[in-house]
């Protein structure tokens, strides 16, 4: 196998990167946009995902096997503005990733989110229909349909309320937002030194998630290349919590003071005009049972992630 991790120097990617490279030995190639890389494990190159005909050559001369699609234009308010560099940066890229992999014979992972359900869909599994509410959601099931549709050898593995190690930069983008992810992490951080951590509640954000430790997102995704599957699959964990709860568990896992935490709306009008997902809880069973995968409890996940950060490797 070789793969060709696109967001390879991103949160989610990083995570693909390390699980693909450093515990299978996959030989990975990385495409770079503006920030380029220090880590000399893997390979990368500079890539415009938005051009066809440099993603088509990309391709053709690194020859991969599996193509894991990670990255995004990770801007809800320019996608939200700007809807044609949102369509580029998602669908149109997807296309152009989808159109290579198919000239090249390689397998497409698209990776995916909860996003795609609307927040009523609580336990939505595999098969469930989607019902996005806001241009992120509709954004990733568009490019779910460019794979599932145009792939000749395709895959999609969503994923939800992912926390983990950014293995290719010191922070994840944001210390938290409307969404599940990220914010472990942080609490960690602050409440190591002593600083009070405030966690988001409210009535139009994400509330309610399956969490999911980024490492084995990523793990699951190289078993569905691994086993040559198609189709779409659940790649998170198997507990679902609320965010009050996923803060107080984190601080428990990592010996830290609970008091120091703080829970309300937040202090910024973080998604201006967006509709966001109440509840986006969802069922793994299927892709369990199709990757002979045990669902990590939230529990578990946090025992992986301390050794992640206190030892810098995988656990």
């Amino acid at each position: 196998m070789r793969a060709v991790v696109t967001g390879g120097t991103g949160f989610v990617g990083s995570n693909i990167v390390k699980v693909f490279g450093d515990r299978h030995g996959v030989p990975v190639v990385v495409p770079t946009n503006s920030f380029v890389p220090t880590d000399d494990s893997y390979e990368h190159a500079p890539l415009d995902m938005t051009d066809a005909a440099a993603v088509m050559s990309f391709m053709e001369a690194h020859t991969p096997s599996v193509i894991v699609h990670s990255a995004i234009l990770n801007d809800f308010s320019l996608i939200s503005v700007d809807r044609r560099a949102g369509w580029a940066g998602y669908v149109g890229a997807t296309r152009n990733v989808v159109q290579a992999a198919n000239a090249v014979g390689a397998k497409v992972i698209l990776v995916s989110t909860d996003w795609v359900f609307d927040g009523t869909q609580a336990g939505a599994d595999e098969s469930t229909p989607p019902n996005p509410v806001n241009i992120y959601g509709v954004l990733k099931l568009a490019s779910e349909l460019v794979v599932t549709e145009g792939a000749a050898n395709g895959a999609v593995a969503r994923i939800a309320g992912v926390n983990g190690v950014h293995w290719a930069r010191h922070h994840t983008p944001r210390s938290q937002d409307p969404g599940f992810g990220y914010f472990a992490s942080w609490i960690v951080e602050a409440l190591r030194a002593g600083k009070p951590f405030r966690v988001w509640e409210a009535d139009d954000i994400n509330m309610v998630a399956t969490t999911s430790l980024a490492s084995e997102s990523a793990e699951m995704m190289w078993r569905i290349a691994d086993r040559d599957l198609t189709g779409i699959f659940h790649c998170v964990g198997g507990e679902s919590v609320t965010r009050r709860e996923l803060a107080l568990r984190t601080a428990a896992a990592f010996d830290l003071d609970p008091s120091l935490l703080e829970f309300g709306p937040p202090t910024i009008d973080v998604m201006p005009g967006a509709v966001v997902p109440y509840d986006t809880t969802l069922d793994a069973s299927a892709t369990a049972a199709a990757l002979d995968y045990s669902l990590p409890s939230l529990a578990e996940q946090l025992r992986k992630f301390r050794t992640q950060i206190e030892e810098g490797v995988l656990a």
